[in-house]
């Protein structure tokens, strides 16, 4: 009997604002920018795209886009999206 598997992702998993939180300071402390932005996209689809793009002031198309792998946000665009998720960004030491 052959192994069955399915997709997993990770947005399915990001069920409360600490969740979100947690996955996000992981991706930060990696530093890959193109990882950041797929967190983010993670987060995103995980509270409902259309939603976090409407508050964002953001198109939903142009969210995907830029939150999709190859993507490449601008500083605003991760700002805004940041703000929608009800998150700061914010140096520490």
């Amino acid at each position: 009997m052959a192994n069955q598997t399915k997709p997993w992702d990770a947005a399915d998993h990001l069920k409360t604002k600490e969740d979100i939180v947690l996955y996000l300071e992981a991706a930060f402390e990696d530093g890959d920018p193109a990882l950041i932005a797929a967190a983010l996209g993670d987060a995103a689809r995980a509270r409902g795209i259309t939603k976090v793009a409407a508050e964002a002031g953001l198109g939903r198309e142009s969210l995907y886009k830029a939150l999709s792998p190859g993507g490449n946000p601008e500083f605003a665009t991760v700002l805004k999206v940041m703000r929608a998720l009800g998150l700061r960004l914010r140096p520490s030491a």
